[in-house]
C-alpha cells in the first residue's frame, strides 16, 4: 500500500503529509518572531504528528472474524436499520457505533474479508459524533460489503463535531482484507458497524477498541479456540 512513498512515511497516515509540511512551515516562520509563539507552533506540529499515526497492527486472520474498523470506545450497541442508500432490505440488524476522540489513532480498517459492493457519499451536517442522531444527520461514507462468506454487512465513516473531511481509499467491486487500511477521518468522529441481527457481538458498551485488532463478533457462530494473527 505504501510502495509510492519513502519508509519514513509508513507511521504518518499520507493524508497528514500536508498538514505536518504546513506546521512545521508556521513553525519555523514564527520562531523566528517569537520565542513563545515558536514553542506553540511545536506543539502543534508534535500534535498533527500524532493525530496522523498510522501504526502497523496485528490482526486476526480466522475465518469469520469481524474486526473493530477503527479506534476508539463502543459508544452504543442497538438494533437499527442500515442507511437506506446501501440497498439493504427494510430489516433491523446490530449496530455497534465507535466514538473516535482527537486522541485516537483515525486510520480507518476493513472489518472482515470479503469484496466492497456498495459505495455512497452523502453530505450532511457536523453534530457531536456521539450523539445517535448522527448516524442519520451527519456527513457520512456508507460502504457495503460481501463477507467470504456470503454474508452482507456495513460500516459506515461519519464526521463529526470538528471533522471536515472523510477520507474513503475502497472501490466498488475489490477484494479486500480484515484489517486493511482503507482511509481516515479528520479530526474526531464515528464508525458503525452494521452486522446481521442474529449475530453476537463480543464487545461491550464503554469498551476500547484498536482498530484492525478487536473481535467484535464472529460470523461463523464459533469461537475459534486459536487465533491466527498477521500484521497489517
Amino acid at each position: 500500500m505504501f510502495k509510492n512513498y519513502p519508509d519514513w512515511t509508513k507511521s504518518i497516515h499520507k493524508d497528514g503529509h500536508i498538514f505536518i509540511i504546513i506546521a512545521l512551515a508556521v513553525t519555523f516562520l514564527l520562531s523566528s518572531a517569537s520565542a513563545h509563539l515558536g514553542w506553540i507552533c511545536t506543539i502543534g506540529t508534535l500534535w498533527c504528528v500524532y493525530f496522523f499515526r498510522n501504526p502497523e497492527r496485528q490482526t486476526p486472520t480466522n475465518a469469520g472474524l469481524v474486526i473493530s474498523p477503527a479506534d476508539g470506545v463502543v459508544h452504543s450497541i442497538t438494533n437499527s436499520k442500515a442507511p437506506a442508500e446501501l440497498g439493504l432490505p427494510d430489516e433491523e440488524m446490530k449496530k455497534v457505533s465507535i466514538f473516535l476522540s482527537v486522541f485516537d489513532v483515525h486510520v480507518n480498517r476493513v472489518p472482515c474479508d470479503g469484496k466492497i459492493l456498495t459505495l455512497h457519499y452523502h453530505p450532511g451536517k457536523f453534530l457531536n459524533a456521539s450523539l445517535d442522531k448522527a448516524s442519520i444527520h451527519n456527513e457520512r461514507q456508507s460502504i457495503l460489503m460481501e463477507t467470504a462468506s456470503g454474508k452482507k454487512i456495513a460500516f459506515v465513516q461519519i464526521a463529526g463535531l470538528i471533522a471536515r473531511r472523510i477520507v474513503c481509499d475502497l472501490e466498488e467491486g475489490i477484494d479486500v482484507k480484515a484489517g486493511q487500511r482503507f482511509g481516515i477521518i479528520r479530526f474526531g468522529s464515528r464508525v458503525d458497524v452494521y452486522l446481521p441481527l442474529d449475530t453476537v457481538i463480543n464487545v461491550n458498551e464503554g469498551q476500547m477498541m484498536i482498530g484492525g485488532e478487536t473481535i467484535i463478533a464472529n460470523l461463523e457462530e464459533k469461537k475459534p479456540t486459536q487465533l491466527i494473527f498477521e500484521v497489517r
